[in-house]
């Protein structure tokens, strides 16, 4: 096939064997993809403000918690304590003993604290302290619940509408992206990177938050308790930022190749699976399976330096929590014994030394989740940066419904700017006919149909629809004129009935089966178990590569398009069913213009009108006759066809005889049809 499918002239990248990228694009910096990622969320602001206020609710009750179970430490320790001092005697009568008989520490200990001697423990304060820390901590909870459920749905919309996006974006993608990109790594990005950032989102943002609010009041907890043993504490914040930051730079890098290896691996993968056959017959295994470990080990080592070296932060925070741990027991216990500190106050400090250095450790542990989502953010962000094709008029023209005369007024056009393919091109097809573009590989028959159906636009000149440049129609309105039928079948997964209504859905089951019928499919597809309901997967592999293409004819069929174009579409099919499709096709193509790319020139010997192009110029026109009688390129190519069949009569040395002119397909249909009659007697 000619024509775009040779796309390569526009691919910006480097390819290796079977078509492997060997390039990319410099990834963008973390901070505005990150910055725009969270742009996302935009809209379901109001629903942030709330989740903000809930994670605030759900903290400061957290971060009270420990306060009020050190006092329960005091009440439990300070009854204990005046268990141990003679009843009746007041307070400041234990200190005043324990002052003259030098015990200066624990007199400097009991005047912290508040008890009675020989009073006991509290209970009923006890008791009252609890309850409020269980009510403390349920609430937290219940906060922290809401807050986590209100976020998980303001990131799945969020993922839901990048999704559309993206969606959105690929069909506003000119066709020039298709061909330079492979479908393997477009659908990473479509599938793998969005679900990897909407994961990424699910696991940071909550907690991200709670971390940083969960820092700030216990940070302020700290200080209200004391002052130096905060200060101790804040040196794990410069450690932390040090640590996480270094980790990061590195790491970063390796995270943006092994989602970028996740592609090309996917595109590998997808590339070969989907031709593993012709691997098996060319005896390329070894080859792809070496290719495929190359790849595979270049994503292993990615995968795993970003994973090892952001795995690092944290063990590395967990280490630094553990000695501002010990610095604060020895330093905390030193205030208790001079009296400067209630025991109680000692252990919520602890506890909020031990809720200061978690969260901590948290968001470093974040970090290698936070990379990879952005990377895989940065991946989705280029292609919804891809330059789109051009708009459609707004407002636009539109010809009549029964518009199919088309005309190229010297029309330009070409991949790259420096090689020409097509030049000052007119040419005229009038409703009613059939115009066959012949030609060699690369003439840019295809590149022709790919102008009509404004895949491409063109660079100078015109294509005009009954008098209307297509450019000033849309898209939609001028493809929706327009059935084609490739070489290259395309089906989905459904039935046989879906996959023929594709070409007009609302069609009734009379006219599905009766374009059914034209094409020949009904012929076969009562022999399958459901008939018209048989269930196709998404490469058919339940049809013959022919029965496949009966398939998309009788789609083309049903549609009923003004302009028809057949890329050698009856090629995957026997010869006796090729001419019951032509007779077929003869009646579909009655007012309509059709376009016929063709390489058996025998199949076209009826057109009204041939042309012959030859690097993007048309080099003759005429009818069949007419060109033969010329003794040019299309007798060249036509004598070409029937060379190989006269060498092999002279190689077994059969008497030569003079040979009857090709029949005309009228003829061949008449006979095709006897024989079908003579069959069913």
């Amino acid at each position: 096939m000619s024509g775009p499918g040779r796309a390569a002239q526009r691919m910006p990248i480097g390819r290796g064997p079977m078509g492997q990228a060997t390039g990319g694009e410099k990834a963008r910096n973390f901070g505005p993809s990150a910055k725009r990622l969270l742009a996302t969320l935009r809209s379901d602001t109001p629903l942030l403000v709330v989740v903000l206020v809930f994670s605030i609710l759900s903290v400061t009750l957290s971060v009270i918690g420990p306060k009020l179970l050190g006092e329960g430490t005091n009440i439990v320790f300070a009854g204990f304590i005046s268990l141990q001092m003679p009843a009746g005697a007041t307070k400041q009568q234990v200190i005043d003993q324990l002052v003259a008989s030098g015990n200066q520490d624990q007199a400097n200990m009991i005047a912290a604290m508040d008890f009675v001697p020989g009073a006991g423990i509290d209970f009923d304060q006890l008791a009252r302290i609890l309850t409020l820390v269980l009510l403390v901590y349920v609430f937290s909870s219940l906060f922290g619940w809401l807050q986590a459920r209100i976020l998980n749905g303001v990131v799945q919309r969020a993922m839901h509408r990048l999704r559309l996006q993206v969606e959105d974006k690929v069909h506003r993608l000119p066709l020039s992206y298709f061909d330079r990109v492979q479908r393997g790594e477009l659908l990473s990005r479509v599938t793998n990177d969005v679900d990897n950032i909407g994961q990424t989102m699910q696991q940071t943002l909550s907690q991200v938050v709670i971390s940083l609010l969960t820092v700030i009041g216990v940070l302020t907890m700290m200080f209200i308790i004391s002052p130096l043993l905060a200060v101790i504490a804040l040196v794990t914040i410069p450690l932390t930022i040090v640590i996480t930051v270094l980790v990061a730079r590195r790491s970063q890098k390796l995270f943006v190749q092994q989602w970028k290896t996740t592609g090309v691996l996917n595109a590998r993968v997808e590339e070969t699976f989907s031709g593993h056959s012709v691997v098996k017959v060319f005896g390329h295994q070894k080859e792809v399976e070496a290719d495929f470990r190359a790849e595979n080990e270049e994503l292993y080592r990615s995968s795993f330096g970003a994973q090892f070296l952001s795995g690092v932060i944290m063990p590395a925070m967990m280490f630094i929590g553990n000695l501002v741990y010990v610095a604060i027991a020895v330093v905390g216990g030193l205030q208790v014994a001079a009296g400067l500190m209630s025991i109680g106050d000692v252990q919520a400090f602890i506890q909020y030394s031990r809720q200061f250095t978690q969260p901590l450790s948290q968001l470093g542990s974040m970090a290698n989740l936070l990379q990879s989502g952005v990377a895989s953010a940065e991946r989705v962000f280029e292609l919804l940066d891809e330059e789109e094709q051009t708009p459609d008029d707004d407002p636009a023209l539109t010809a009549p419904d029964s518009a199919s005369h088309l005309e190229f007024e010297d029309v330009s056009f070409r991949y790259t700017e420096d090689k020409p393919l097509i030049d000052s091109l007119t040419l005229a097809a009038r409703p009613g006919s059939t115009v066959a573009i012949v030609g060699p590989t690369g003439a840019g028959k295809t590149t022709l149909v790919n102008l009509i159906m404004r895949f491409y636009d063109v660079d100078a000149g015109r294509i005009v629809l009954d008098g209307v440049d297509t450019r000033r129609m849309t898209r939609d309105d001028l493809r929706a004129r327009t059935g084609m039928v490739l070489q290259d079948t395309w089906l989905f997964a459904g039935t046989i009935r879906e996959n023929i209504a594709y070409g007009r859905p609302e069609a009734s089951e009379e006219e599905i089966v009766a374009a059914a019928t034209a094409a020949y499919v009904d012929r076969f597809v009562h022999a399958l178990p459901d008939g018209y309901d048989t269930m196709l997967d998404d490469e058919a592999t339940n049809l013959s590569v022919g029965e496949r293409q009966l398939v998309t004819i009788a789609r083309a069929f049903l549609a009923d398009p003004r302009i028809l174009i057949l890329d050698e579409a009856t090629s995957s099919v026997d010869t006796r069913t090729e001419l019951l499709i032509q007779r077929a096709m003869s009646r579909l193509r009655e007012d309509r213009t059709a376009f016929v790319i063709a390489h058996r020139l025998s199949t076209i010997r009826d057109a009204d009108l041939i042309l012959v192009m030859e690097n993007g110029a048309i080099v003759e026109q005429g009818s069949h006759n007419q060109l033969l009688a010329q003794k040019g390129s299309y007798g060249r190519l036509y004598n070409a066809q029937f060379e190989g069949a006269a060498e092999e009569e002279e190689a077994v040395e059969v008497p030569t005889v003079p040979l009857p002119p090709p029949p005309t397909t009228a003829q061949i249909v008449v006979e095709a049809l006897a024989e079908s009659e003579d069959a069913v007697e």
